[in-house]
């Protein structure tokens, strides 16, 4: 079963993109390698939806983060560590080494680069592999760990006789055609099926360090996942993970709890608020490291938001109906039974202050009967509050207040019970003196 999560909620969350300023992927992605950056995309892309074993990825991503220890490579040596083994080479000894001899006469004659490269590359190479020898000693830990199946999978490979062997060879800067050949055959094709697994090991242990050095320098915390079903979400504080000295509010819901009505003018940190939860439940199910602490959160099938929806030029939407059409997607979801994170922001603005009351509180009413999943829905439309908390029994109230200084509004981020009274709107317009501007 694969976690649902769709363009839109991704875009909403702003949680890929390698070059978008300030995803969540680029927050992560401190990788030196090229093959840990593309294990880290893949991990972004599937969250995981069992709770083992997204509890086996936070054990482990969060013994890298206690480790605090630093990639044992920079990106320019593994750089030519990769190149060397992308360059192919013959499958028995006689024929790699006319191949290499050959090469080694091009580089005499024409000044041919690829045999000082084939040099570099394995004098490269033995040294990443005397480098991630000697860093792997570091691991000597009395007790189990959750590295420890890797580890042996590392330590199974680098003892094996020939690599033992070749790892003595770690002072030599150059090599005579006869052993780098055969040193060249060994590691391309005697043992292409044990480098490969190294190497893929190299790039998990990338990633590892990476995200676990975020997670120690943002002080995030790891969540504890629970059975589908559980109908939980439990943070102690939240807050969102762009935000250096981000204002951190709990979060509770359960079956008898699982919809939050959220008021408060604009500024006050709805759209924000709405934002941290959704991306601190989908980093949970991947088993990273979050902007909270202390989470426990059952497994849930996706997330579905509606934040920063736009209209359709190409397919003649306005923003009210690009609207509906969300709402009605996840109505769809959320009608088969499936366990979700709804996040609506502003549910109807796009249309008049009578059908935008209407509609949010017949749709807030009528998913607030799917008790398999959880809502926040954010509105400035308090009447409909009013009018919820006479028909419903497992919505919780809450809002982001305003305090006026004198004339000026400040917002404390820090959500508050109940529904707001906060109507600040036409005092910020005079403030700006827009009314004075026209009149003049």
């Amino acid at each position: 079963m694969s976690f649902t999560v769709d363009k839109q909620t991704l875009e909403d969350l702003n949680l890929l993109g390698k070059f978008t300023p300030g995803s969540i992927f680029g927050m992560f992605n401190k990788v030196q390698t090229s093959g840990g950056e593309r294990l880290l995309l893949q991990l972004f892309k599937n969250p995981l939806t069992d709770p083992d074993a997204i509890n086996k990825r936070s054990g482990l991503l969060s013994y890298f983060q206690e480790k605090a220890l630093d990639f044992p490579f920079s990106r320019a040596e593994f750089q030519t560590v990769e190149h060397y083994f992308s360059t192919g080479s013959s499958t028995n000894y006689p024929a790699a080494f006319i191949v290499v001899f050959s090469k080694k006469i091009q580089a005499s004659l024409l000044r041919d680069e690829r045999y000082p490269a084939l040099q570099k590359g394995l004098v490269a190479t033995i040294g990443l592999l005397n480098s991630l020898n000697d860093f792997l000693k570091q691991f000597n830990d009395p007790n189990p760990t959750p590295f420890d199946e890797e580890l042996q999978v590392l330590q199974r490979i680098l003892e094996t006789p020939a690599l033992r062997n070749l790892l003595k060879e770690k002072d030599a800067d150059e090599f005579s055609i006869a052993k780098l050949a055969a040193y060249d055959h060994l590691l391309k094709h005697t043992l292409q099926a044990d480098i490969e697994i190294l190497m893929e090991c190299i790039y998990k242990l990338d990633v590892y360090l990476a995200v676990g050095k975020v997670g120690k320098a943002q002080g995030f915390a790891y969540a504890e996942a629970l059975p589908k079903g559980k109908q939980v979400i439990e943070i102690a504080a939240l807050w969102h993970p762009a935000l250096i000295k981000g204002v951190a509010n709990p979060v509770g819901f359960n079956g008898e709890n699982n919809m939050i009505f959220l008021t408060g003018a604009n500024m006050a940190g709805k759209s924000t608020f709405m934002k941290s939860l959704g991306i601190a439940l989908y980093l949970a199910h991947m088993g990273f490291p979050l902007a909270a602490r202390g989470m426990r959160f059952s497994v849930c099938d996706g997330i579905y938001s509606s934040i920063n929806v736009s209209d359709s030029l190409n397919m003649g939407y306005s923003h009210f109906y690009a609207e509906v059409l969300r709402v009605k997607k996840a109505a769809e979801e959320v009608a088969r039974g499936k366990s979700f994170l709804v996040l609506f922001d502003e549910l109807f603005k796009g249309t008049n202050v009578k059908d935008a009351y209407d509609a949010t509180l017949a749709v807030t009413d009528a998913f607030a009967q799917y008790r398999q999943c959880f809502f926040v829905i954010s509105t400035h439309i308090i009447e409909v509050g009013e009018a919820l908390q006479k028909t419903t029994d497992n919505v919780q109230f809450a809002y982001l207040p305003t305090v006026m200084d004198g004339k000026v509004p400040r917002y404390t981020y820090l959500l508050e019970q109940g529904i707001t009274t906060d109507r600040q709107g036409m005092l910020i317009i005079e403030n700006e003196g827009i009314l004075n501007l026209l009149k003049n």
